[in-house]
């Protein structure tokens, strides 16, 4: 007789895999259960009746309905239009969960979304500017998840977010290599807690690696939600001005979020500098939507949003079947080095 083992073996998956295919399909990937489903079908394999057979047992699965809320944005702003479409295709991509996203807003940390007053809703993801604290009361019931960089270490629930860290030596490291000997990051919203970590990163690895590192850095405006940040000109001006007084002129630059790029580009043409013979730029985050506007298509780290928004629903679902577990855990994902496309 068959053992579920020699199945595993076969199939090139796990035994826990085999139960689970057995007893809880619709949780096993598609490409494993068909390889599962074909060996059995190969040796005539039949599980056990129902009520014979060990482990976990299928069960009818329950939708959950999440919240997704902006903190500090406002419905409709088109700059996250390809966020929440992310989110959308993610989760029409990957029904398993079986979870009901519901997008939610609020203009400033002190309000409180209707939704979560008048829905019935089994948890919630929090992206933007961190709630007040009289507000997160209201919702201690609820079972939270952060997402993305959290605004300070301060947020009391558990949270997934990109390696900022990693994000800022990996900038350095591509800078090094490419022969810059001075460099610099610049960006427009320092105070925003994901550049705090990445700028740090990057001037202490380049410091690291023997390069001469600069911070030009515009003002700090903790009250401004990165969410509706829309830099001015003046700011990408100053910006640049900077940048030329440095004695050598930084030619490695970094800059940590992408949303003012491409002002930034045309600042440096208008101020006479040309890409590759007097600057390379390497971008903290990877939009599709601003990099292929812009007007040279430099190297990107890439945050994997796909998988940080993999990873927030699966942890926000596993919150929510497990109440009573305690401690803060925290989700960590690496970014990717995406080479310079021209």
């Amino acid at each position: 007789m068959m053992l579920i083992a020699d199945i595993a073996k076969q199939a090139s998956v796990s035994p826990s895999t085999v139960s689970r295919a057995i007893n809880q399909p619709d949780i096993v990937a598609p490409e494993s259960l068909a390889r599962i489903r074909a060996v059995m079908k190969k040796h005539d394999y039949t599980p056990a009746p129902l009520n014979r057979r060990r482990g976990p047992k299928t069960k009818k699965p329950t939708t959950l309905r999440l919240g997704v809320w902006f903190v500090g944005a406002k419905a409709g702003n088109p700059s996250l239009n390809w966020f929440q479409e992310r989110i959308a295709d993610m989760q029409e991509r990957n029904p398993r969960n079986h979870v009901d996203l519901h997008m939610l807003f609020s203009n400033s940390p002190r309000e409180l979304p209707r939704a979560l007053t008048t829905e019935k809703l089994d948890g919630i993801i929090i992206q933007g500017m961190e709630p007040a604290p009289e507000v997160l009361a209201k919702l201690k019931h609820l079972p939270t998840v952060w997402f993305m960089t959290r605004r300070s270490e301060e947020f009391p629930g558990d949270y997934v977010e990109p390696n900022n860290e990693e994000n800022g030596r990996i900038a350095a490291d591509y800078l090094a290599k490419q022969g810059h000997k001075t460099v610099a990051v610049l960006t427009a919203d320092p105070s925003y807690s994901a550049n705090v970590r990445r700028v740090n990163a990057f001037v202490k690895r380049a410091e690291e690696l023997g390069l001469k590192a600069h911070s030009i850095l515009g003002k700090e405006d903790p009250s401004v939600s990165y969410l509706e940040i829309d830099p001015l000109n003046s700011e990408t001006e100053q910006l640049v001005r900077r940048l030329n007084q440095q004695s050598p002129r930084p030619s490695g630059l970094y800059i940590p979020v992408d949303h003012f790029a491409g002002a930034f580009f045309r600042t440096l043409r208008n101020a006479g500098l040309q890409h590759r013979k007097d600057f390379e730029v390497v971008l903290g985050n990877f939009n599709p939507l601003i990099y292929n506007n812009l007007e040279h298509h430099p190297a990107t780290i890439d945050v994997n949003l796909s998988t940080l928004i993999h990873k927030v629903i699966d942890h926000l679902v596993w919150r929510v079947e497990n109440p009573d577990s305690t401690g803060r855990i925290g989700v960590s994902v690496s970014p990717t080095l995406r080479p310079p496309l021209d």
